[in-house]
């Protein structure tokens, strides 16, 4: 077992904690605090599991696992706070979700693996897919933000117009899925490098059942943890003086994709570079082109219908982050300067939103 599943293994003690803390009445603070740290391991073990029926089931079922259960973090805690009304929130970790995974997480896996290096390969193909994709996703998310701004525009027309958008999303999806299983296959031959650390040969195949189980396990403890972090956000957060925006902005992302940044800066340390930016990009491109259409479309059932309308602000910080993460990808080389650029990105849009959206007084 690895290093990061054993400490995985020890914080899912946080899992009966936030339940105890809820029903014991130890406070809100102690329940958000349970809760969040509970979310971590969870997102570590849903991911693991992803990865070993990946490597059970072939490339092909693998791939279409890491599809649909790659961000399924993002997904449950995002639907869970628009069930529970917070639809700021939930657009805002949108913005954030784009931000960590370009500029945090790559940052991160260029800086780590960079050290002691003079610099690293990859395939700039990869990057070059999900570099168009990502920038289609951005007119996606633009185009409806800058219509709500436009004299005469109604509520309801913005949300027939977000509702579409999501619509072609999926479409653009479900062909970047045929794109990458079937007609350029050949390209995303790097997603079946072997993922073990131990040399085991691919013949080696780990048994289907037992990580069944783990992924239906952590799916579900998931959704009951992510209903109490929810439960408490708003009263915790405005307690430290931040507000909605920037709650999702930075902490929901954190948390969500936690599992995502172990895994590229692992493999980056490792120096197998084309694996850590296909994680990041592939993370975006998931975010973009499944989570967000999806919330779109489910909103309206959970009584909170969502739309595609953002503030200037978090508009300039998705072109950020898809605009500096495409420079420093696209010539498939990397050191360990470039993650500094990229996490100073990071960090000052960041703190942008901490200072000039109210969450300090």
């Amino acid at each position: 077992m690895k290093s990061r599943q054993w400490i995985a293994l020890g914080l899912l003690a946080f899992v009966p904690l936030a339940a105890a803390a809820e029903h014991l009445g130890w406070g809100d603070t102690a329940v958000f605090a349970c809760s969040a740290l509970a979310i971590v391991p969870l997102a570590v073990w849903l991911s693991t599991a992803t990865e070993e029926l990946s490597l059970a089931l072939g490339p092909a079922i693998g791939s279409l696992l890491n599809a649909f259960f790659g961000n399924a973090t993002e997904l449950i805690i995002a639907l869970t706070a628009l069930r529970a009304g917070l639809g700021e929130i939930v657009k805002a970790s949108i913005t954030g979700t784009v931000m960590a995974n370009l500029l945090l997480a790559l940052g991160l896996s260029m800086l780590v693996g960079g050290i002691g290096r003079r610099e690293q390969v990859f395939q700039p193909v990869v990057a070059r897919v999900n570099g168009s994709a990502m920038t289609l996703a951005v007119l996606a998310i633009l185009i409806p933000s800058l219509s709500s701004l436009t004299p005469g525009a109604t509520h309801g027309g913005n949300e027939a117009f977000s509702l579409f958008v999501a619509w072609l999303l999926l479409l653009v999806y479900a062909l970047t899925l045929l794109f990458s299983l079937r007609t350029h296959r050949s390209l995303y031959e790097v997603a079946a490098v072997e993922l073990h650390e131990d040399g085991s040969s691919p013949a080696d195949r780990p048994p289907i059942l037992p990580w069944l189980l783990v992924l239906f396990g952590a799916t579900a403890g998931l959704a009951y943890v992510s209903e109490l972090f929810v439960g408490v956000i708003e009263t915790v957060t405005a307690s430290f003086g931040f507000t909605p925006l920037f709650t999702g902005i930075v902490l929901l992302p954190l948390l969500g994709g936690v599992a995502e940044y172990i895994t590229a800066v692992s493999l980056a340390r490792r120096n197998q570079m084309d694996l850590a930016v296909s994680v990041a990009l592939g993370s975006t491109l998931l975010v973009a082109l499944l989570v967000v259409p999806l919330l779109i479309l489910l909103g309206p059932a959970l009584g909170q219908p969502l739309d595609l309308s953002f503030n200037p602000f978090e508009l300039v910080a998705i072109a950020t982050a898809v605009l500096v993460s495409n420079l420093v990808s696209l010539d498939g080389r990397s050191d360990w300067l470039e993650g500094v650029l990229l996490l100073a990105a990071y960090g000052i849009l960041a703190a942008g939103f901490y200072f000039q959206t109210g969450a300090v007084a």
